[in-house]
């Protein structure tokens, strides 16, 4: 991978982030309307990306980044049956309650979400704040694609990039000195979960790491993530904490950044730092082994938050958000995962 000095898009800064507090949780997940921009590139665009290949030219510097959902007033019903919001436009949906032998599963806190209409299939525990690991990357990365900074700029590691939060040992394959451009730090941060590299992406915002926290929150704010509180870039503290549905506003919102979705699921990336290669395989074994349409992917662990995972998929032509928090192995967070994917597949279509 090529470093180049052409630069992708100027830094525009934080933008204005409008409050949505007062929206319903289905509102705030619905797609955005038409006269809502989003920044979506393809998968060739953020190869050409990470090589270094695309000018600022190819992007409009005054197009807005993604601030979450536009309000849609909408009748939406949980797995229990429960309304999420006043109707004043009925959706033909499935109330999942009336189907029997939901799946068990290991995880403290679990939902299932049709990403298009925001309806709840599966729910356990789905509005306890939990310590959320390394799915704070998420959040780290649509901060950095919303700042609109060079992704061509060069980061070098610096020892407080790997300076693990209470203590923890920011474990690594990756060395103080190392250098790589935003694209590369951003997908060591995604694919292979790499501590430094979200650290130093926070480091390296403008305002450094204290406007990076503030602007994660601001984020979740805006989205109506009302459960969530972030402290760091990396996950490794435990006070960074959400619930499941908050979680699921943001992978929905995550889904549409194409460069956060082709990150997120590349498998397997070469990163050639120049005096090294490291040969890295992204965290989640689903996207590696390659048998579900997974767009959006994001694992995490520490010890308070146990094993966990959220994805964005396309499960029997309808787009589904699933979170799993607190699952006691990896091997429980797969076949939790699993199981449910499995269970949203087998739901009837829509009429």
């Amino acid at each position: 991978m090529k470093n180049s000095n052409k630069s992708l898009m100027r830094a525009l800064g934080i933008s204005f982030l409008f409050g949505m507090s007062s929206m319903s949780f289905a509102e705030i997940i619905m797609n955005p309307g038409s006269n809502q921009a989003s920044l979506s590139w393809s998968s060739e665009e953020a190869n050409q990306l990470l090589n270094g290949d695309v000018s600022a030219a190819a992007y409009s510097e005054n197009e807005p980044s993604p601030q979450g959902s536009t309000k849609v007033s909408t009748s939406i019903r949980s797995a229990n049956g429960a309304a999420l919001s006043a109707p004043a436009k009925t959706v033909q949906i499935f109330d999942t309650s009336s189907y029997s032998h939901q799946p068990s599963v290991n995880a403290r806190a679990a939902l299932v979400m049709d990403g298009q209409t925001g309806e709840v299939l599966y729910s356990k525990n789905s509005n306890t704040a939990f310590p959320i690991a390394s799915i704070t990357k998420l959040m780290t990365a649509v901060v950095i694609a919303d700042a609109r900074l060079n992704m061509s700029e060069n980061i070098t590691l610096q020892q407080i990039d790997f300076a693990g939060a209470g203590g923890k040992n920011s474990s690594s394959t990756l060395r103080a000195g190392d250098s790589m451009n935003r694209a590369e730090a951003l997908l060591f941060a995604l694919m292979k979960s790499e501590n430094p590299a979200a650290a130093a992406l926070a480091r390296t915002y403008p305002g450094g790491r204290t406007a990076f926290v503030a602007a994660m929150n601001a984020k979740a704010k805006a989205l109506g993530m009302n459960s969530s509180r972030y402290v760091e870039s990396s996950g490794l503290d435990p006070r960074n904490v959400s619930s499941a549905r908050d979680l699921g506003i943001l992978v929905n919102s995550a889904a549409q950044y194409g460069l956060i979705r082709q990150f997120s699921t590349t498998p397997s990336y070469d990163f050639n730092l120049g005096y090294r290669v490291l040969k890295s395989s992204n965290t989640n074994a689903l996207v590696r082994n390659g048998g579900w349409n997974i767009n959006i992917s994001k694992t995490g662990y520490i010890n308070e938050a146990g094993r966990c995972v959220v994805m964005h998929t396309t499960l029997n032509n309808r787009p589904a958000v699933v979170v799993l928090l607190g699952a006691d192995t990896s091997a429980a967070r797969t076949s939790d995962a699993t199981r449910l994917m499995t269970w949203v597949t087998q739901l009837p279509k829509r009429i």
